[in-house]
């Protein structure tokens, strides 16, 4: 088995292009890498696409870059087809794949940045779909008990931007590392297009009737217009959670800003739009030394050029502060933090 490299760089490993090295690191391209005790004593980080993290400067442990390939059929019944893929398989293409078959239902989630195997464990969604509604079952390997195993649906625990992977700490202290996401597609298919930019888009294409194609492009329509290309604009995409308040809360906050985009919730609470909140704050097109708010898109967090960790924090600071003190709202941060 290739041992770990050392000293290695990952800026090119993070898409907010922040630096920093790891001591040791390991590209994982086959689940039995991971089969060595010697890798259950080290300190661990699985980084995946790196698209959801803010590199804070070297680390001193062991960098773990999940790279498994591979997708297929697995099987199919007569309401669904169970389609697997490895956890290092870019999220888009293996979307875009899954259409090229046949086999609709993840067209919402297209251009999400990432890997098929980081997809579960922040439960990704985009307009109206969370990708823990089309997920089967997780295998991961535990480094602790050093055995493979399984994770289905109904213990994922998913919740907005959250499942058990994320609850219990399991993937973010290295406790186990995702090898493969099996996903159900139903056969019974229905267009989502609840979301007015994705109606609006299909309206000025002239699709009254789309088909999961037309739906996701669509999707990647609309968010090539709002959010920044990392390799031209590094970022991390939507870098605040859309908060969750109590509804008199919300009914509070309607009052005083009758524009705030609020969407009931199943639990009686309001989702706020955060990215409405940070461009009412005035941080639209505003920075703060390199790091700044997106011009086309308030929710999402750039770096203008040469940016830190210490620098992203310092930003992300300021923009909490100030909707905290013009809304009386505390906006949480979706990124890992390394």
């Amino acid at each position: 088995m290739t041992p770990p490299l050392t000293n290695i760089d990952l800026l090119p490993h993070n898409t907010l292009a922040l630096p920093g090295h790891a001591a040791r690191y390991l590209r994982v391209t086959e689940p039995a890498q991971l089969a060595v005790p010697e890798l259950a004593g080290e300190k661990r980080f699985v980084l995946g696409g790196g698209s959801n993290l803010v590199l804070t400067g070297d680390f001193p442990g062991l960098v773990l870059h999940m790279a498994i390939p591979g997708k297929r059929l697995l099987k199919e019944d007569a309401e669904a087809w169970y389609v697997e893929a490895g956890a290092g398989e870019n999220w888009h293409d293996f979307v875009q794949w899954t259409l090229a078959q046949g086999w609709p239902g993840l067209e919402n989630l297209s251009l999400i940045p990432g890997t098929v195997g980081a997809a579960p464990i922040q439960n990704i969604g985009a307009y109206g779909l969370e990708v823990g509604e089309r997920l089967h079952s997780v295998t991961a390997w535990n480094f602790e008990k050093q055995a493979f195993f399984e994770v289905h649906r109904s213990d994922c625990r998913f919740a907005y931007r959250d499942s058990v992977f994320k609850q219990e700490g399991w993937h973010v202290d290295g406790h186990i590392a995702i090898v493969s996401v099996v996903f159900r597609l139903p056969k019974a298919w229905q267009a989502n297009c609840r979301y007015a930019d994705v109606a609006q888009e299909l309206d000025a294409r002239g699709v009254a009737q789309p088909t999961a194609r037309d739906i996701a492009e669509a999707v990647i329509a609309v968010r090539r217009r709002k959010l920044p290309d990392p390799a031209v604009t590094p970022n991390a995409g939507s870098f605040f959670h859309n908060p969750v308040v109590a509804a008199e809360i919300a009914d509070a906050l309607k009052v005083a800003h009758p524009t705030l985009p609020c969407y009931p919730q199943p639990d009686g609470r309001v989702k706020l739009a955060a990215g409405w909140l940070i461009e009412q704050a005035g941080w639209k097109g505003k920075a703060l030394g390199p790091v700044g708010m997106y011009e086309k898109q308030a929710l999402v967090l750039v770096n203008r050029g040469g940016a830190t960790g210490a620098d992203v924090k310092r930003t992300m600071a300021a923009v909490q502060a100030d909707v905290q003190q013009r809304f009386g709202v505390a906006l949480t941060p979706e990124p890992i933090f390394l």
